[in-house]
């Protein structure tokens, strides 16, 4: 992990206050005790993730503020913090708590992770954006540009990276416990949530799906283009051109729509492949691929099977795979491992990763590191746990990095997911979408350039239009 570029916690908070223009001074700053708690605000904060991911912050700092577009889960929100002001619009937030603020998680749907953390970043906040960090390579790369511009600190949602299971892989593998590197699989049970032809209705609006039982309160408008009183869909839609209400959007189904989601790949892709990728020291594959079943022009596959091809400086040619979803009834996974040992049942593991080596396999049956073995290898495994020296920093917060992010602010610290190295994972995520939405090609991909040799699939690595009002950019801010 980094040391700090600024020499005390007051400094750095006073050259984020002048980085952003004079906007705001901290509380702290204000002849206050520099110990005093950072005040949070959560932009889509009012339930499900965000809810959580602003209670995490909470556990460290005050929570000032919850914008949310449904209006009932901000009734609920205004009952736990009796004291936050409640917003359906991060703009108007912003313009009337902009010097109250000092930190900001983000949880809204994919679409709206960009245009709400480049808001906070404008005006000099600190930011925690749930995974993936956004749905476009574009607005990843503005995105980590807007954040050095401004000098603010920053940190992912991907709770597996401040965990202590991660740090051991990657000691392990500097240690070269596999050997060398020739393979990468990664998968995962999602879909969960209609993508495919499945999902044909919903997205052209003739159908709404029925809302998750923790979801039922809020209802299911059944009229297209008639959102719900408590539904401010404008402010839903954020930077996506004008589209018609649509039932079941939210507050899930988005995640399978190409607008608005990032699909299986998006969702879990930067927790299960944090491991590897950080472990391998992965860049920016120079050529993708994929099969998959079911793509429509709406909706992410029901099913993928997705290649990244890398040339490692350590390990030469290394493949990533990733598989996703259900081809019919058959789960997208690997083959299972010739040395795992008899009676383990591999249909079961339904998420994870294997890092293939020359001489040893790292098997990890779940979404993050938790469940490390070298298989058919325990010896090698006891050794390993046993001598491997601890060389890594641990994270300020285990299992959650959205406290991790106040304390690394109020210890001027750097955390461990923050966007120097999320949004290359990220990247890697939208890398695979740009295979998975056009199946059967090999892209080439120009790193220096940011760009690939398919024009289709070059379509997707910016949005075609953004409405009035919302367009961000790092050199606008």
């Amino acid at each position: 992990m980094k040391t700090s570029l600024f020499p005390n916690r007051r400094a750095f908070l006073r050259n984020t206050a002048l980085s952003a223009g004079g906007l705001f001074v901290p509380n702290l700053l204000l002849g206050q005790d520099a110990a005093k708690k950072l005040n949070v605000a959560g932009i889509g904060g009012a339930g499900g993730k965000g809810a959580s991911d602003i209670a995490i912050a909470g556990e460290g700092a005050n929570v000032v503020a919850i914008c949310d577009i449904d209006g009932n889960r901000l009734k609920d929100a205004q009952k736990k913090y009796p004291g936050a002001k409640m917003f359906t619009s991060f703009q108007e937030m912003f313009n009337d708590m902009a010097d109250k603020i000092d930190m900001v998680t983000v949880s809204t749907p994919d679409h709206a992770h960009y245009p709400a953390a480049m808001e906070a970043i404008k005006r000099g906040k600190h930011v925690c954006v749930q995974k993936p960090l956004v749905n476009r390579i574009w607005e990843a790369n503005e995105l980590h540009a807007a954040a050095k511009k401004k000098g603010v600190k920053t940190n992912m949602g991907n709770q597996g990276h401040t965990g202590e299971q991660i740090r051991q892989l990657k000691e392990w593998m500097n240690a070269g416990v596999v050997g060398n590197v020739k393979e990468i699989h990664v998968w995962t049970n999602r879909p969960i949530w209609p993508q495919g032809t499945a999902a044909k209705d919903i997205y052209t609006g003739k159908a709404a799906p029925k809302p998750r039982k923790k979801d039922e309160a809020n209802g299911v408008a059944e009229a297209v283009g008639q959102a719900p009183a408590h539904v401010n869909w404008q402010q839903w839609l954020a930077q996506v051109p004008e589209h018609p209400y649509m039932p079941g959007l939210h507050p899930f189904a988005w995640r399978g729509s190409v607008d608005f989601g990032a699909g299986a790949m998006g969702d879990m892709g930067c927790h299960i492949m944090d491991g590897p990728f950080w472990a391998c020291e992965l860049g920016e594959p120079y050529k993708i691929e994929a099969e998959v079943g079911d793509l429509t022009d709406m909706s992410w596959p029901a099913w993928s099977h997705v290649i990244c091809h890398f040339k490692h400086v350590k390990y030469g040619e290394i493949k990533l795979h990733w598989y996703e979803g259900k081809n019919g009834d058959v789960p997208m996974k690997p083959a299972r491992p010739a040395k795992l040992e008899d009676g383990r049942d591999f249909n079961k593991m339904i998420g994870g990763f294997m890092i293939v080596g020359d001489e040893d396999t790292i098997l990890n049956p779940g979404d993050y590191c938790e469940a490390l073995e070298i298989v058919g290898n325990r010896p090698k495994l006891a050794k390993f746990f046993k001598e491997t020296p601890k060389t890594l920093e641990r994270s300020l917060a285990p299992g959650k990095p959205q406290l991790e992010l106040v304390r690394a602010i109020e210890q001027d610290k750097i955390a461990g997911s923050n966007f120097d190295y999320s949004v290359p994972l990220t990247k890697l995520c939208l890398l695979g979408n740009l295979a998975i939405g056009n199946p059967g090609k090999v892209i080439g991909w120009d790193s220096a350039k940011q760009e690939s040799d398919n024009a289709d699939a070059n379509k997707m690595i910016k949005r075609a239009a953004v409405r009035s009002g919302w367009e961000y950019s790092a050199a606008g801010i």
